[in-house]
Protein backbone atom coordinates (compact mmCIF):
# COMPACT_ATOMS: atom_id res chain seq x y z
CA UNK A 1 0.00 0.00 0.00
CA UNK A 2 2.69 2.85 0.92
CA UNK A 3 4.20 1.70 -2.77
CA UNK A 4 0.50 2.87 -4.20
CA UNK A 5 0.92 6.60 -1.97
CA UNK A 6 4.38 6.85 -3.36
CA UNK A 7 3.31 6.39 -6.65
CA UNK A 8 0.53 9.05 -6.06
CA UNK A 9 2.90 11.41 -4.56
CA UNK A 10 5.41 11.19 -7.08
CA UNK A 11 2.38 11.71 -9.65
CA UNK A 12 1.50 14.72 -7.79
CA UNK A 13 4.73 16.13 -7.67
CA UNK A 14 5.24 15.69 -11.29
CA UNK A 15 1.75 17.95 -11.76
CA UNK A 16 2.93 20.57 -9.20
CA UNK A 17 6.19 20.87 -11.29
CA UNK A 18 4.07 20.72 -14.68
CA UNK A 19 1.92 23.75 -13.46
CA UNK A 20 5.06 25.50 -12.77
CA UNK A 21 6.07 25.60 -16.49
CA UNK A 22 2.05 27.26 -17.52
CA UNK A 23 3.27 31.29 -18.21
CA UNK A 24 1.56 33.75 -16.58
CA UNK A 25 -0.08 36.44 -19.08
CA UNK A 26 1.10 40.03 -18.59
CA UNK A 27 -0.56 43.27 -19.33
CA UNK A 28 -3.98 42.85 -21.53
CA UNK A 29 -3.09 39.45 -22.12
CA UNK A 30 -5.25 35.70 -22.00
CA UNK A 31 -3.57 32.69 -21.81
CA UNK A 32 -5.97 29.97 -23.25
CA UNK A 33 -5.62 26.27 -24.06
CA UNK A 34 -6.73 24.54 -26.82
CA UNK A 35 -9.25 21.99 -26.38
CA UNK A 36 -8.42 18.12 -27.26
CA UNK A 37 -9.21 17.78 -31.13
CA UNK A 38 -11.37 14.34 -31.52
CA UNK A 39 -9.36 11.82 -33.78
CA UNK A 40 -12.16 10.75 -35.25
CA UNK A 41 -15.09 12.16 -37.52
CA UNK A 42 -18.94 11.46 -36.37
CA UNK A 43 -19.24 8.41 -38.33
CA UNK A 44 -16.38 7.12 -36.53
CA UNK A 45 -14.02 7.26 -39.06
CA UNK A 46 -10.29 7.95 -37.99
CA UNK A 47 -9.03 12.01 -39.01
CA UNK A 48 -4.91 11.99 -40.52
CA UNK A 49 -2.77 12.91 -38.49
CA UNK A 50 -1.81 16.35 -41.00
CA UNK A 51 -5.78 16.86 -40.53
CA UNK A 52 -6.09 17.02 -36.93
CA UNK A 53 -3.17 19.24 -37.12
CA UNK A 54 -4.60 21.66 -39.25
CA UNK A 55 -7.44 21.61 -37.29
CA UNK A 56 -6.01 22.17 -34.23
CA UNK A 57 -4.04 25.10 -35.98
CA UNK A 58 -7.31 26.75 -37.29
CA UNK A 59 -9.67 26.10 -34.27
CA UNK A 60 -11.95 28.60 -33.09
CA UNK A 61 -12.47 27.88 -29.88
CA UNK A 62 -10.18 28.39 -26.61
CA UNK A 63 -10.35 27.57 -23.11
CA UNK A 64 -9.60 30.91 -20.98
CA UNK A 65 -6.97 29.22 -17.89
CA UNK A 66 -5.37 32.88 -16.62
CA UNK A 67 -5.92 36.53 -17.36
CA UNK A 68 -2.98 38.72 -17.49
CA UNK A 69 -3.23 41.81 -14.71
CA UNK A 70 -4.29 44.47 -16.86
CA UNK A 71 -6.80 42.61 -19.19
CA UNK A 72 -10.00 44.48 -19.24
CA UNK A 73 -8.83 47.11 -17.02
CA UNK A 74 -8.87 49.78 -19.93
CA UNK A 75 -12.58 50.90 -18.61
CA UNK A 76 -13.17 52.96 -21.54
CA UNK A 77 -12.38 49.76 -23.94
CA UNK A 78 -14.46 47.90 -21.86
CA UNK A 79 -16.81 49.79 -20.06
CA UNK A 80 -19.74 46.84 -19.24
CA UNK A 81 -16.72 45.07 -17.57
CA UNK A 82 -14.34 41.77 -18.70
CA UNK A 83 -15.69 39.88 -22.18
CA UNK A 84 -14.73 36.53 -20.34
CA UNK A 85 -13.79 34.90 -16.97
CA UNK A 86 -11.14 32.02 -16.66
CA UNK A 87 -13.08 28.70 -17.23
CA UNK A 88 -15.12 30.03 -19.60
CA UNK A 89 -15.14 28.95 -23.37
CA UNK A 90 -14.61 31.91 -26.00
CA UNK A 91 -14.35 32.12 -29.84
CA UNK A 92 -11.54 33.94 -31.40
CA UNK A 93 -10.43 34.12 -35.01
CA UNK A 94 -8.22 30.96 -36.52
CA UNK A 95 -4.56 31.76 -35.83
CA UNK A 96 -5.05 34.05 -33.25
CA UNK A 97 -2.52 34.93 -30.92
CA UNK A 98 0.96 33.58 -29.97
CA UNK A 99 0.46 29.23 -30.26
CA UNK A 100 3.19 27.66 -27.89
CA UNK A 101 3.53 23.93 -27.04
CA UNK A 102 3.44 22.60 -23.62
CA UNK A 103 3.88 19.03 -22.33
CA UNK A 104 2.29 17.91 -25.27
CA UNK A 105 -0.72 20.51 -24.82
CA UNK A 106 -1.29 23.64 -27.56
CA UNK A 107 -1.98 26.73 -25.46
CA UNK A 108 -2.36 30.71 -27.16
CA UNK A 109 -1.47 33.82 -25.70
CA UNK A 110 -4.33 36.76 -27.21
CA UNK A 111 -4.80 40.17 -26.64
CA UNK A 112 -8.14 40.75 -23.97
CA UNK A 113 -9.96 42.55 -27.25
CA UNK A 114 -10.16 39.39 -29.43
CA UNK A 115 -12.81 37.02 -27.67
CA UNK A 116 -15.40 37.35 -29.89
CA UNK A 117 -18.07 35.04 -28.17
CA UNK A 118 -18.43 32.89 -24.85
CA UNK A 119 -19.67 29.42 -25.44
CA UNK A 120 -21.69 27.29 -22.98
CA UNK A 121 -20.79 24.16 -24.76
CA UNK A 122 -18.51 24.67 -27.22
CA UNK A 123 -18.86 20.73 -28.85
CA UNK A 124 -19.82 20.82 -32.48
CA UNK A 125 -18.55 24.50 -33.31
CA UNK A 126 -16.24 24.22 -36.04
CA UNK A 127 -14.42 26.99 -38.05
CA UNK A 128 -16.72 27.04 -41.39
CA UNK A 129 -15.25 26.79 -45.11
Amino acid sequence: MSDILLLETRAEAEAREKAKQIPEPKGYHILCMVPKIDDSYESGILKADSTMHVESQTTLVLYVAKLGNMAYADKEKFPTGPWCKVGDFIITRAYAGTRVLIHGTEWRIINDDTVEAVVQDPRGIRRAG
